[in-house]
């Protein structure tokens, strides 16, 4: 009977193969310890994940509207010269659900105009969400294949921006709202938006 000697290429990758599976999960455990160590000790979140298109204008907007929301459709024309806090949102979506009684709250601040993108839904669920909910936005656009969510560089829904009146992104929450979120930095994106130092030009150095 032949034998297999210790060291031999045979040998070697039989232990090589039958150590593949402990490499995988000390690589998938590394990876995972490193985002928890990134969200622990650096004090990141996933809602905190800067947007690249944060300071550059917003993605044009051309969808059609909910039928039956009796709400316009939701176009860059709708949003132009406006401070608008834009809305990605789901029936499917649980931490939508989660986020709503908050976002009606947001509807009634004067100072902003917020609308929303109906992410990958079917009509008569988003409908059905909405009326049990309630309608807080001004416009509704459908995007039905996700197209528009991907120029707006969505992770995962719900995501929210603030958009300024000349269009350009200035703020981005991923997940849902948390009162903390929307009296902190949420807030104070809005004011920043607002104050009149914003059009004062660079500040200067003393």
């Amino acid at each position: 009977m032949e034998t297999e000697e210790k060291g031999s290429p045979r040998a070697l990758t039989r232990y090589g193969l039958a150590a593949l599976p402990l490499l995988v999960f000390l690589v998938i455990a590394g990876v995972a310890g490193k985002m928890l160590y990134d969200q622990d000790v650096h004090g990141k979140n996933i809602s905190e994940i800067p947007s690249a298109l944060i300071g550059t204008k917003a993605p044009p907007v051309d969808l059609p509207p909910l039928e039956g929301a009796g709400t316009p459709a939701l176009t860059t024309a709708a949003m132009r010269g406006k401070l608008t806090l834009v809305n990605v949102f789901a029936s499917w979506c649980v931490p939508c659900r989660e986020e709503h009684p908050l976002l009606k709250e947001l509807a009634q601040d004067g100072r902003i105009t917020l609308v929303g993108i109906n992410y990958k839904d079917r009509n008569d669920n988003a409908l059905r969400f909405l009326g049990e909910l309630g309608n807080p936005y001004q416009a509704i656009g459908v995007d039905p294949r996700g197209k528009a969510a991907i120029d707006w560089g969505v992770y995962g829904i719900p995501e929210t921006y603030l958009v300024a009146a000349d269009g350009t992104i200035l703020y981005k929450r991923v997940g849902p709202f948390d009162r903390t979120a929307i009296d902190t930095d949420l807030e104070a994106a809005i004011r920043k938006a607002l104050s009149p130092a914003k059009d004062a030009g660079p500040a200067t150095g003393s």
